[in-house]
């Protein structure tokens, strides 16, 4: 377990990036691999730039997993959630390309996302998950967010494309429930990584979202996409997703179990 004084107030920083020669996985500020890995109350930031692209602020591939009261501060790539089960509460998370993603099984909940300005001729993506077989019980959960600009977005005349997330692997899963949008998010809510690339093998969902963002009619018509309820929705949560039940216990990490 590791806890700092607060956001902003312990401050773990790099500025490793892919343009200056590492690997997107090594260059992470930050990388956790034990099992039941906490931390509290720490920013973990990637300072390279937008300019440098893919530099990671976190990295994560420990099972059982938690942070809770956390910022994780990049532009593309930011939060790397690798594998394993994960849980994110009440943190908050800055980027611009692809910036939380990874193949692991994660919950973030009641976390603050802010997409920030990206390069010129650049998009947002918040989501790029990387789940590759069809059995594998991966993805990323989205519970009780909110997605709202960050300041240097929301101040910028720039028109800047923002969405839910793209399929960087064949079989990637993501699921928006219960969460705010603001009106940043494009109405078409997701993007295609490249052609029709795993546009009917992908799993994105929304289920009870609300915000000027949220509005589902003109959403994409992709085979994988999916407007769910509740039913579905639910073998998301804390509780049936990640089995939080069994070990969030123990770490002093609050948590929702179910849906609201």
């Amino acid at each position: 377990m590791m806890i700092g004084d607060g956001i902003n107030h312990t401050v773990i920083t790099g500025n490793r990036s892919v343009v200056d020669g590492w690997t997107t996985f090594n260059s992470a500020t930050f990388a956790v691999v034990p099992q039941g890995f906490v931390a509290v109350n720490i920013t973990f930031s990637n300072r390279a730039g937008a300019i440098k692209h893919q530099a990671v602020a976190l990295r994560s591939g420990a099972d059982m997993s938690a942070f809770y009261n956390c910022s994780f501060e990049g532009y593309q790539d930011t939060l790397y959630t690798h594998s394993l089960r994960q849980f994110y509460r009440n943190c908050d998370i800055y980027g611009t390309v692809d910036f939380v993603f990874g193949n692991a099984a994660v919950v973030l909940q009641d976390c603050n996302i802010h997409p920030r300005l990206p390069l010129k001729n650049q998009f947002n993506a918040i989501t790029a998950q990387g789940r590759t077989d069809i059995n594998q019980n991966t993805g990323t959960a989205i519970h009780n967010c909110s997605i709202t600009a960050a300041s240097d977005l929301a101040t910028s005349n720039a028109t800047i494309e923002t969405y839910l997330g793209r399929p960087w692997k064949q079989y990637s899963r993501t699921l928006y429930i219960q969460s705010f949008m603001d009106s940043l998010i494009n109405p078409a809510g997701w993007l295609a990584w490249s052609g029709d690339f795993a546009l009917d093998t992908l799993y994105y969902t929304e289920f009870d979202n609300k915000g000027p963002g949220s509005n589902t009619s003109n959403r994409v018509t992709w085979p994988g996409y999916h407007v769910i309820n509740a039913i579905d929705a639910v073998n998301f949560t804390v509780a049936t997703f990640i089995l939080g039940a069994t070990w969030l216990p123990t770490t002093g990490v609050p948590y929702y179990a179910n849906l609201l």
